[in-house]
């Protein structure tokens, strides 16, 4: 069961790699840029200047993706629902991570240097508000 179980996670992080491979944001980065500038629904067309400019190799599948995805809808709107999905995502270490740096982390912080104490600020011979 172990092994059915790991091989159906290495399937599944090989099918969002291969996705993630097909449609990388460089492909929404340039749409972006271009509805920035004024044009409301960019065409694939508008899209594959900007990157032809910048020197990418246009893989017209992912392009068309990425403009059919995007076309007609508010751009800030689909910002503002992708940040409500990153802030879903939990962030911090797993379990195993700190167990395995705890001795690092002790260490730095006993290399660390203590500060040294404000010292007391001498009494001018001077008000700059006189």
């Amino acid at each position: 069961l172990v092994r059915s179980g790991r091989n159906r996670e290495d399937l599944l992080q090989k099918k969002v790699a291969d996705s993630i491979e097909s449609c990388t944001m460089k492909y929404v980065a340039a749409y972006m840029l271009v509805a920035l500038s004024g044009k409301e629904s960019p065409s694939s067309s508008d899209v594959e200047k900007v990157l032809s400019a910048a020197g990418v190799e246009i893989d017209e599948a992912a392009l068309k993706k990425v403009c059919d995805e995007l076309s007609g809808k508010n751009l800030e709107e689909v910002i503002a629902a992708g940040e409500e999905k990153f802030s879903a995502v939990p962030v911090g270490a797993t379990g195993g991570a700190p167990a395995a740096a705890g001795g690092a982390a002790e260490t730095a912080a006993a290399a660390a240097p203590e500060p040294e104490p404000e010292e007391e600020e001498e009494e001018a011979e001077f008000d700059l508000f006189d």
